[in-house]
């Protein structure tokens, strides 16, 4: 490639555009290397679209316009460039293919296995599909379209078909069923061909959440697959699910995403998945489903992306092996060594050990007060020896959530070399890096990005093994984060589609997107849904994705959800009172149309020291002064929404209305000398962080956040929502020193003590393993790491100002002792970058800017620079604390 070409070309938020069924894609690029502004572009394509030159500085997310596109259609584009150091030469061709557009370009049909796996919940075998087919003369390129109700893995002549796992993926499926399109090219040969299929329960009907819920979207496996065959001469051949397949069960036993994987080596049909094999299985069932619904991904697909090696395979006094992969990770292991023919391995996977050194799984088990008893906590595979040379057990139609594995049954001595951990989440791309002088504070970054990994499984979970479930509030609150680390423009767009589908008429936003039966307006927890700071997130999510990414399309899609959520919330605030409320003032205040304190709220969640004893007052609290912040944040940020998305009326209704909510919050929670009631930590952050306090009480307000923290002996004291913006309105505020002082605390409640606990991931609960070693629910759960954003933006100084980073900030406040630390992220435009070091007492910086950008570069002396493009060093005193 030139070295004055544009770069990095994407179609949407993918690198691997392949079955996109968008029909204006939009394209982005990257300037050459040095240019500090784009003036005009130049857009070709084979489809014959050409844009001339247009005077624009757009990069990022410029829609095609060309010809319409056409199902299955391959189209090859690159892009020229004027900037100030004048025009460039050609990009590389970038390309893009589409999917199956329409319903008529279908004419596979449904079908459903002949016999039905049967079974309890979690214990239902897998069915194998197949079916046989010719090719008469030389193929370029085949491509499957495929979908199932269940999980479905797919082979061609006995070659697995792609690399995706978990396929079609978790969506609402009531509403938006995945397709992919699959490359199967190599695997295609001229003569007898046999296309095969393994359909197992996965989220449609297996076992998925708390609950342990299964037959959640039905209670029948179903798949759709359709193979294009292009030929050397230009013509298509086409194949597809309908009559002529055939079905059985075969080896997979039970196959279940909570309970775990059961394969019988002896009961595979070698052979089953190529041509020639006689197999006498029962022909299938033709269903009609229909074509509605059908879409493709925003997101990446789930993959395995990386195998770990184990740290050790040690024997227990029971007699089984514990495997320790060293790391928290969410997918499986492979096993190569399975005994001879008929030994029984049974794998149970946790992340915790108990007293006796064997693995514990007890605070896995769903305990909730809605529950009679603890359910099980599954993640159990087991796999019987055919003693064949070769064989390897690998479930691919579960996941786990672990570090430890017990394996039982095995008659010799397992080794490293015979087992892998298999890493599997959606294969996002890092763009986000960080490392310092600390090396527990760099083992703290390093838990987060895990837990944010083994909890990015298709759909943003809070933990990989007990609930599984995407709960709103968690990525609410961690996407700023997440999207420093990996780019999750996609991931989250397609999560939010979700949640917009499972909006409830009257505008409540479900708890957990998708969102099963069991948990939505129908279920037994129902009263539990459209909590504050929960339902938040159909504001707040995509408003930090346009903050990342500039794009403005998500902002668009989801506007209709965002006003259904605000109107809700503003006919609860205005129409109902908290009865508590209404008995202690009978006459409401004025200001109590803007109060929001009926309905459920989690509030806080998980502050350190609180459990949920009674859970029925729990519910029937009153958590107003949460509820009230985030009615006006949300409402401040749909102002803002609107402004962007060129609506100026509603820009106006609802800077209008974020106001009257913040004066409501005032009126109710600032007593007469200014003071916050209740008076908590968290109640603190969120007043300094949603801007609800009037601008000469803030200092008094972050003095009495500090006097909070002294008097629980420099400890936090908040839980799920205010924690990541604690340490940012301390520094913001004054008071750097004590945010450095709680990061770096190893005492409980603190993030280093999870570190020095042994913790490889984040853990749902600040006591989530105890001073005696007893494990607590959920040891992986990203929301307790937001606090790496504190390192990112305030220890490295990488601020974003402008939307995709076009301008930022580099403004590094060394605290707590460092004497060195350095981040990186790969914005949409380029590579950015601030290492320092403390030498001699002063601090040196060194920053890079990409093309198209520009940093404001702020040092500890107080002065500021502006940088451009390329590489830039400084050098700074520091305050006295800073300089020893």
């Amino acid at each position: 490639m030139p070295a004055n070409a544009p770069s990095h070309l994407r179609v949407e938020h993918l690198d691997e555009p392949l079955g996109i069924r968008v029909t204006a894609p939009r394209l982005s690029w990257r300037l050459p290397t040095g240019a500090a502004d784009q003036q005009a572009y130049r857009i070709t394509a084979d489809t014959g679209w050409d844009t001339g030159w247009v005077e624009s500085g757009q990069t990022l997310l410029v829609p095609y316009a060309g010809p319409p596109l056409t199902s299955a259609q391959r189209v090859q584009w690159r892009v020229q460039v004027r900037t100030d150091l004048g025009e460039s030469e050609p990009s590389e061709l970038g390309l893009f293919e589409t999917g199956l557009l329409w319903a008529e370009d279908w004419q596979a049909v449904w079908i459903e296995p002949g016999e039905m796996p049967a079974g309890v919940p979690g214990a239902r075998p897998a069915a194998l599909l197949r079916y046989e087919f010719d090719v008469d003369r030389p193929v370029v390129s085949a491509r499957l379209h495929a979908t199932a109700q269940g999980l479905y893995e797919a082979f061609v002549n006995g070659q697995r078909a792609g690399d995706a796992e978990l396929t079609p993926g978790w969506t609402q499926y009531d509403v938006r069923l995945q397709v992919q399109t699959i490359d199967v090219t190599g695997a295609v040969q001229v003569g007898r061909n046999a296309l095969a299929v393994v359909l197992s329960d996965g989220w449609f009907r297996g076992q998925i959440g708390i609950v342990r819920a299964a037959d959640q979207w039905g209670d029948r496996l179903a798949f759709l697959g359709q193979l294009h065959l292009t030929h050397d001469d230009g013509s298509v051949t086409v194949v597809g699910t309908g009559p002529g397949w055939a079905s059985s069960t075969g080896h997979v036993l039970a196959a279940d995403l909570i309970a775990g994987e059961q394969v019988d080596l002896r009961r595979l049909p070698r052979g089953w998945d190529t041509a020639g094999f006689a197999d006498g299985w029962a022909p299938v069932t033709v269903v009609h489903h229909g074509y509605a619904g059908l879409v493709d991904s925003p997101a990446p697909p789930v993959r395995r992306v990386e195998e770990l090696r184990p740290v050790s395979v040690t024997r227990l006094s029971t007699g089984a092996q514990l495997v320790d992969l060293g790391q928290g990770v969410n997918g499986w292991v492979r096993v190569t060594d399975l005994g001879p023919a008929g030994t029984t391995l049974t794998l149970t996977h946790g992340e915790w050990l108990g007293p006796d050194g064997d693995l514990t799984t007890d605070h896995l088990r769903p305990a909730v007060p809605f529950l009679p008893e603890p359910l099980p906590a599954g993640q159990v595979d087991r796999v019987v020896s055919a003693g064949v040379p070769g064989d390897v057990f690998e479930p691919r139609h579960t996941t786990h959530g672990f570090r430890y594995v017990r394996i039982e049954g095995h008659p010799g001595e397992l080794t490293a070399d015979d087992v892998r951990g298999v890493v599997v989440h959606t294969d996002l791309r890092r763009t986000g890096w960080f490392s310092s002088s600390d090396e527990r504070i760099d083992r703290l970054h390093e838990a987060a990005v895990w837990s944010f990994r083994d909890n990015a499984c298709d759909v943003p979970t809070d933990c990989p093994h007990r609930e599984r479930a995407g709960w709103t509030g968690d990525w609410q609150l961690f996407v700023p984060t997440a999207a420093f680390l990996y780019d999750v423009a996609g991931f989250s767009t397609k999560w939010l589609w979700d949640v917009a589908a499972d909006q409830w008429p009257d505008g409540t936003i479900a708890n957990i997107s998708p969102s099963a039966r069991s948990e939505g307006r129908e279920g037994p927890v129902a009263f539990l849904n459209g909590s504050a700071g929960w339902g938040d997130a159909v504001v707040i999510v995509p408003w930090e994705l346009y903050r990342s990414y500039g794009d403005t399309a998500v902002l668009a899609e989801l506007w209709p959800a965002m006003t259904r959520w605000l109107d809700r919330v503003e006919r609860m605030a205005r129409d109902q009172r908290h009865p508590a409320r209404a008995a202690a003032r009978p006459e409401p205040a004025p200001h109590e149309r803007f109060l929001w304190d009926t309905g459920f709220h989690w509030g806080e969640w998980l502050v350190p020291g609180e459990d949920v004893g009674d859970f029925g007052a729990f519910v029937a609290a009153d958590e107003g002064e949460v509820a009230t912040a985030y009615y006006a944040h949300s409402a401040g940020l749909m102002a803002r929404i609107a402004e962007v998305l060129g609506r100026p009326a509603d820009a106006d209704r609802y800077a209008g209305l974020a106001a009257e909510v913040r004066a409501a919050w005032q009126a109710e929670y600032l007593d007469d000398d200014g003071r916050l009631v209740p008076d908590t930590q968290a109640d603190h952050v969120r007043a300094l962080a949603f801007d609800l306090v009037p601008a000469d009480l803030r200092p008094a307000v972050a003095e009495r956040l500090v006097e909070l923290v002294r008097k629980a002996d420099t400890h936090l004291g908040t839980g799920f929502l205010a924690t990541p913006y604690l340490l940012p309105v301390l520094a913001d505020a004054g008071h750097l020193d004590v945010a450095y002082e709680l990061l770096l605390s190893d005492t409980e409640p603190s993030w280093l003590t999870m570190i020095d606990r042994g913790a490889t991931t984040v853990w749902e609960r600040w006591d989530g393993v105890d001073a005696d070693g007893v494990p607590h629910e959920s040891l992986n759960h990203y929301s307790k790491g937001a606090v790496v954003s504190f390192l990112h933006r305030y220890t490295a100084g990488i601020e974003l100002v402008e939307p995709a980073y076009r301008r930022f900030r580099v403004h590094p406040r060394p605290g707590g002792g460092l004497t060195s630390a350095e981040a990186a992220h790969e914005s949409p435009y380029g590579r950015i970058e601030s290492t320092w070091r403390v030498v001699d007492g002063r601090l040196r910086l060194r920053v890079v800017v990409p093309a198209g950008t520009e940093a404001a570069v702020v040092l500890p002396d107080g002065t500021t620079h502006s940088a451009g493009p390329g590489e830039h060093s400084y050098t700074s005193t520091l305050p006295e604390e800073n300089a020893r």
